[in-house]
């Protein structure tokens, strides 16, 4: 039941080139980066990112894709990342972007076993119709198009509506970031560093935590738990220092 892992470069060492992972976190809110830099130095390549967005230039997933170590990714955000939007406009990055709900869901049934769900998001648009670019050639011509989807009519509370058949996400592994964890992998996050992570976990086969406070069995309030055990396979005790060390994004203040 013992799930701690004596470091971050043990917990990631099995994480093969073209493994497809889940990454929780928003922005650089609630990242895995001490987990992602550990991915980084195992020169781990040819990945599939499963993430709302690709951290920004210099932290978070924008330092395995800086090093040309993400091949594809799945997000729904992607705007405060230079590099990424180079790579993806010159060929290099194929991209699904998908609806942020949209995204959270598919990610909530691959860990619930739901194999695929409709949802009114997207209908009428190149998310169901088709056509969307994920990738460009270096000459700026689509390569590789959005396929269409299914859509089928349920009668509603409002009357007939539309939606658009969305698949699960299931991915080799998931990385998150959790303020507590026990030995056992039960997570509690923190404030808006909730985010994705209980959904990342969730979807992952293998999922590994790196926790800013390790605790024992039976300190959680099973009440306050946000990602039970279960979900979890590996679990990293972080330093003060790594802990400590979250970047802001934006940072906005105003005058005295």
């Amino acid at each position: 039941m013992d799930k701690v892992v004596t470091s971050a470069t043990d917990a990631v060492a099995d994480i093969p080139d073209g493994a497809t992972l889940s990454v929780g976190g928003f922005g650089l809110c609630g990242i895995p980066s001490v987990l992602i830099d550990a991915l980084l130095a195992a020169g781990t390549s040819d990945l599939e990112a499963v993430s709302n967005n690709c951290g920004v230039d210099d932290w978070g997933l924008g330092r395995l894709l800086a090093e040309k170590r993400i091949r594809r990714m799945i997000s729904s955000y992607v705007g405060e990342n230079k590099e990424f939007a180079r790579q993806y406009l010159s060929g290099e990055l194929e991209v699904e972007l998908t609806p942020q709900g949209t995204l959270a869901e598919r990610m909530r049934a691959g860990g619930s076993g739901i194999p695929a769900f409709f949802t009114a998001t997207g209908v009428g648009t190149q998310v169901a119709d088709g056509g969307l670019p994920w990738r460009y050639d270096d000459a700026g011509n689509v390569v590789v198009a959005s396929p269409a989807k299914q859509t089928q009519v349920f009668e509603t509370a409002e009357g007939p509506r539309e939606f658009v058949l969305e698949h699960a996400i299931v991915a080799d592994f998931g990385l998150v970031r959790a303020w507590k964890g026990d030995r056992h992998g039960n997570l509690v996050y923190r404030d808006s560093a909730r985010n994705f992570n209980p959904l990342a976990a969730m979807c992952g086969r293998v999922t590994i935590a790196e926790v800013e406070e390790l605790v024992e069995p039976g300190e959680l309030d099973p009440n306050q738990v946000h990602t039970p055990g279960v979900f979890v396979q590996r679990v990293v005790a972080l330093t003060p220092e790594q802990a400590a060390d979250k970047r802001i994004e934006k940072r906005t203040v105003r005058p005295r």
